[in-house]
């Protein structure tokens, strides 16, 4: 049987492709360039000629899953009501997670300093965003805008916090976990206090 060779181009696809899988499964520290070449049956001296090691690798995929999660929910973040907006936005973190399984593993249990972006950088992100919705909204309704930022923080960690979960438990069903994020999320945006204080009924 003879081997097709590959372009450049190919196997680039390739090693990002059987890298994916094993910082997912094994983390950074624990996938070396020898087991990323076994894997994907070229030498190690492929991969330091593509990437330069497993460092940049793993940066490469790291960009990657980035940029693809921050589109989801960024379109998802993009119209609607405020309710729309937050059921989107949980369907798309939720489907990602779903689909998407070893790139939300690397960005969320396997950060190493040096690359540009990490996981909280994207959550930062989608603050802001929310945080200038929430600001027109609030002014609209005779709140402060100022607290926009804070409750902005509120919701995205608690869609984040929400997905890190279910990433382990897949159960309930997304559309369940999302409309139980909903739930907590509108309630409480419908009945907000200008000047809420503790210790109220």
């Amino acid at each position: 049987m003879v081997r097709v060779r590959m372009t450049g181009r190919e196997r680039r696809e390739q090693l990002i492709s059987v890298g994916r899988t094993a910082f997912a499964e094994l983390g950074f520290d624990g996938t070396s360039v020898e087991e990323l070449a076994s894997r994907a049956g070229v030498s190690k001296p492929v991969v330091y000629e593509h990437f330069g090691g497993k460092e940049g690798l793993y940066a490469v995929i790291i960009d990657r899953e980035m940029l693809s999660l921050e589109n989801l929910v960024m379109d998802a973040l993009g119209t609607g009501s405020w309710r729309q907006m937050i059921e989107q936005a949980a369907i798309a973190l939720l489907t990602y997670v779903e689909e998407e399984t070893d790139g939300f593993l690397i960005l969320v249990r396997d950060y190493k300093p040096g690359t540009e972006r990490s996981y909280s950088t994207l959550l930062n992100a989608f603050v802001e965003k929310v945080s200038d919705t929430l600001a027109t909204a609030f002014e609209s309704r005779g709140l402060d805008a100022q607290l926009a930022v804070l409750y902005a923080q509120g919701l995205v960690g608690a869609l984040s916090m929400t997905a890190q979960w279910w990433l382990d438990e897949r159960e309930p069903a997304k559309e369940v976990v999302a409309a139980h994020i909903v739930n907590l999320c509108w309630n409480g945006l419908a009945g907000m206090q200008a000047r809420p204080k503790l210790g109220e009924e």
